[in-house]
């Protein structure tokens, strides 16, 4: 199953698989872990280009980079040109290896000012875009697109040959519409035509769950890369998973309970020490609600770890349903 991979630009990567750009998910300590896990690259939480043109200071807060997860990749979103050549140049210091430019998020907050998955009706506006921030950054330029707008407005195709028209290095396309969100089921049909239609990289997004899907998404659309997002959530095991099946076929037994409550602990640590005690916890909560699903017990569990304020009540709790 292993097939030589096409550098992204300049970058090389090691495997096919990498982790998905995630609001509020994909901080470093969750970068941190899925590297470790066997990611070929992780996407960082997507950064407004308005945000930084406007000076906004949390912005900062976003793009800390640890040493221990290259190759990173930094997400911008906007929908003007200018803005995003002005975000990517004020960023340059960021030590991340690729620029990706997000035209896929179907928030409405995001749509509704012309980012996102609303570029998906502007081809020659996203063009502009590529070329804008290509002209300032000597880094890998990726673009991360849908299906299309609507079941109505199906046009990968045509903003792939665009995009890469004016500058970009790769292109990851999700196999759903912005108007399915991320329900019903991802057409890879898309991802195959957009394969055969342009040169550079194809990164293949949606209804990766699996090493077997995995594969399967990899031997359907020709997709050089497979990006896993949601997936990953609470299951960082996955990368894992899908490197040991893409090497050699096998898959490794899923991870006991004692293990993962050792990952949890360890991920709210550095949760902790990156965002403070009180963030920190808030945002384990749900990590801890991902990473426990499907256990026994787990539904009781949840209910509790939501009660709880500190990494010692979070320590006990765990523990408790441990020995449980």
């Amino acid at each position: 199953m292993k097939r030589e991979l096409p550098p992204i630009g300049s970058v090389k990567l090691d495997n096919p698989f990498i982790l998905g750009p995630m609001a509020g998910v994909t901080d470093m300590p969750f970068r941190m872990i899925c590297r470790e896990m066997g990611a070929a690259l992780v996407c960082m939480e997507m950064v407004s280009a308005n945000a930084v043109y406007h000076g906004n200071r949390k912005t900062w807060e976003l793009v800390g980079i640890s040493e221990n997860e290259h190759p990173v990749s930094m997400q911008l979103f906007g929908p003007d040109p200018e803005v995003m050549a002005f975000a990517a140049e004020k960023l340059k210091d960021v030590p991340c290896e690729i620029i990706d430019i997000n035209m896929g998020c179907p928030v409405p907050k995001i749509v509704k000012n012309n980012e996102g998955s609303a570029l998906m009706r502007d081809i020659p506006g996203a063009a502009a875009i590529v070329k804008a921030v290509k002209a300032v950054t000597k880094k890998p330029v990726t673009v991360k697109i849908r299906a299309g707008f609507s079941a109505e407005e199906i046009n990968a195709v045509e903003m792939a040959c665009a995009l890469e028209e004016a500058g970009a290095d790769a292109v990851a396309v999700h196999g759903r519409t912005r108007e399915q969100y991320y329900s019903g089921k991802a057409d890879w049909g898309i991802i195959r035509r957009v394969k055969d239609a342009v040169k550079i990289p194809v990164i293949g997004n949606g209804d990766v769950t699996s090493p077997a899907r995995a594969a399967a998404i990899m031997e359907e659309t020709g997709c050089d890369y497979v990006m896993i997002a949601r997936a990953a959530q609470g299951n960082p095991w996955l990368f894992r998973d899908c490197l040991s099946f893409y090497e050699n076929g096998t898959i490794p037994e899923r991870p006991s309970k004692e293990e993962v409550v050792s990952l949890m602990l360890r991920h709210a640590r550095m949760q902790l020490a990156l965002k403070g005690d009180r963030l920190g916890i808030l945002e384990m909560r749900k990590h801890v609600a991902w990473y426990t699903q499907g256990f026994e017990n787990s539904s009781r569990l949840r209910a509790r770890i939501n009660e709880v304020m500190s990494f010692e009540e979070m320590q006990d709790v765990l523990n408790g349903w441990l020995r449980s």
